[in-house]
């Protein structure tokens, strides 16, 4: 084995190897090795060419930007996004500020811009010398690392927009031109610019800011960094809450916290919409968030942060602060306590009326149920029940209507109701007496106090331990609210007239894809709301750390989805991302999110608030 030698006396420089690095090459002195140094190579090079003239490299004046785009691949600009090819060299300099995700702007000759994105950073070769060699290695190992001088910095671009001025204004368009080779290539520091390449807009409902790879993109205004909202006007259509927002997020990923604070946006005072399309008339829009785990009653009470944010938060238009119009209704079921010691939010207790059961059959049906005895009890037993016992008449009435044998006989002897049907049904039915009717209020006769224009109206079930009455509560007053406003004629006008955002935490377990008859009537009539919300005013806000089991009928209508750290393969495919996007979900830390709203911008990486603008966590 032939020994390298100490190295002890090399300085690094090339040019400087050791003589007995030399000799343990098994050569002697050799062409090979020569060549595989830059001092051998620069010889070579010399008598290849001998008419080239040196020149100065000494820069004049400052350098303007951080490389150049090279058209040593090519420099393409294609339809389909695969050909397009856009390098860039960086200088040296310059190296450590590039990394994937940076916005950078290369100017045409006419006064125009490309507006593009670092898809990707690699190093190439600089010179002819072969490193992947033992001495090479040695150099590195015993130095203080490359020498990166002997490499080149080569940054892969994709193209976003063309920016272009009209007027007094900066606006963009489709790439449609490529721009010219060794284009001096600089980093985009100006905020019309980024928020005009991003197709951001300046005013709309606060999410975070505009980040890249974990860190805030700065530019040289002031403040420095970029808010990212979500359009909420009619210029270009409805106002994006009304075309539905879901939030998903992994166990601590920071996403109730990032939900409580773009709900506290549309509380803002000075956030209205018309009460019908054209209108004059504006009304703020209530709120109604479906709370299993009781945390968004805090949103009545003041966060915990200090001036300093506050004013921070205020200079970019964030509505802060708790929300004194917050109401907790609270369902009122036989055997459960509720405990509200963690917010000071006032407490109204109500019921659900069986007499909401006639026109939604499915309440009562369960998973039990096939397609015969749903058809059963919704088009015989029930309207039967109603004739003979009014509009008013109670659950525990209605078991009693069951129990007796001789309407089974009779239902059964005319064709109507099987037997069998009769009895399958009587038995899937039962087990809500403590749900329906009890003693307090039903929330029929409270609705003025359940949606208020300005008002927070949450709906706690976590003291609920039965997972049969929780879906019937939040399924109950989610269809109240969605047949409301899909309703031509309305009995409650103050849900029609009021625009609407329904909340819904762990939209999984309510909107799931099943095969029941009840899960099918629950996708349908969501996705009923969903395609209609936006006429009706009513948007709908789902979060869920498992969006892989919200059905595709409701999936499909949703048009921003917010994505914070997510570590399981199937919840990130379901989200429907672009690849961008989807291969930075698992890395990101608590509060860093990507927002995927086609309709709003490009898709951009965000950071959150670092407070949550209301009350949050138990101990807080």
């Amino acid at each position: 084995m032939s020994d390298l030698g100490d190295f002890t006396e090399y300085d690094g420089e090339p040019g400087d190897a050791p003589d007995d690095a030399t000799a343990a090459s098994g050569t002697d002195g050799s062409a090979d090795q020569r060549a595989s140094t830059p001092d051998s190579e620069s010889t070579d090079a010399a008598s290849r060419d001998d008419d080239f003239e040196p020149y100065d490299a000494d820069p004049v004046g400052t350098d303007s930007g951080i490389g150049v785009l090279s058209a040593a691949e090519g420099l393409r600009i294609h339809e389909d996004a695969q050909e397009t090819r856009l390098r860039a060299y960086v200088t040296a300099g310059n190296r450590a500020d590039v990394r994937i995700g940076t916005y950078l702007i290369a100017p045409y000759p006419d006064g125009e811009s490309l507006f593009a994105r670092v898809a990707g950073v690699e190093y190439a070769q600089e010179y002819r010398a072969d490193d992947a060699t033992e001495i090479h290695a040695r150099r590195a190992m015993r130095s203080a690392g490359i020498d990166e001088a002997d490499f080149k910095l080569m940054a892969s671009l994709e193209p976003v927009a063309v920016l272009y001025e009209d007027g007094d204004d900066l606006r963009r368009r489709m790439t449609d031109r490529v721009p010219k080779p060794e284009t001096v290539v600089r980093h985009a520091d100006d905020t019309e610019e980024i928020t005009t390449g991003l197709k951001i807009p300046d005013s709309g409902v606060f999410l975070g800011h505009l980040a890249v790879g974990g860190e805030k993109v700065r530019t040289v205004a002031e403040p420095p960094t970029i808010a990212y909202r979500l359009r909420d006007d009619y210029e270009r259509g409805d106002p994006l809450v009304f075309r539905h927002t879901l939030v998903a997020g992994g166990t601590g990923s920071g996403k109730t916290h990032a939900a409580k604070n773009a709900l506290r946006q549309f509380l803002a005072e000075d956030r209205r919409y018309p009460v019908e399309a054209g209108g004059d008339r504006e009304v703020r829009p209530a709120v109604v968030q479906f709370d299993p785990q009781d945390e968004y009653a805090q949103m009545h009470d003041d966060g915990d942060y200090g001036e300093e944010f506050a004013r921070r938060i205020e200079r970019d238009g964030v509505a802060h602060g708790g929300h004194d119009d917050t109401l907790a209704f609270v369902p009122k079921i036989q055997g459960a306590s509720y405990d509200a010691s963690h917010h000071r939010a006032e407490q109204v207790e109500f019921t659900i009326p069986f007499s909401m059961v006639r026109d939604n059959p499915w309440l009562i049906a369960g998973s039990g149920l096939n397609d015969n005895q749903y058809n059963a009890l919704a088009y015989e037993l029930l309207p039967r029940f109603g004739d003979e016992y009014g509009t008013g008449a109670t659950y525990d009435q209605f078991t009693t209507f069951l129990d007796d044998p001789a309407l089974r006989e009779e239902l059964d002897e005319s064709g109507r109701v099987h037997e069998a049907t009769f009895d399958a049904v009587a038995r899937r039915v039962r087990g809500f007496g403590h749900v329906f009717d009890q003693d307090a209020k039903p929330i029929t006769e409270r609705i003025h106090e359940f949606v208020r224009p300005g008002g927070l109206t949450c709906v706690p079930t976590y003291h609920v331990t039965d997972t049969r009455a929780t879906e019937t509560v939040v399924l109950a007053l989610a269809s109240l609210l969605v047949d409301e406003k899909l309703s031509n004629d309305p009995t409650y006008d103050r849900i029609k007239d009021t625009p609407l955002v329904v909340g819904m935490d762990e939209a999984h377990n309510f909107l799931t894809d099943a095969e029941s008859v009840q899960a099918r009537k629950v996708i349908g009539k969501f996705t009923d709301a969903a395609k209609q919300g936006r006429k009706e005013r009513l948007g709908l806000f789902l979060i869920t750390q498992d969006p892989q089991d919200i059905a595709e009928p409701v999936f499909k209508q949703i048009n921003t989805t917010v994505v914070l750290n997510l570590g399981d393969e199937d919840a990130i495919s379901a989200v429907n991302i672009p690849s961008e996007l989807e291969s930075k979900v698992p890395y990101m830390e608590q509060g860093q999110m990507v927002v995927y709203s086609p309709d709003n911008s490009e898709p951009v990486e965000l950071i959150g608030l670092e407070h949550c603008l209301t009350r949050h966590g138990r101990d807080s």
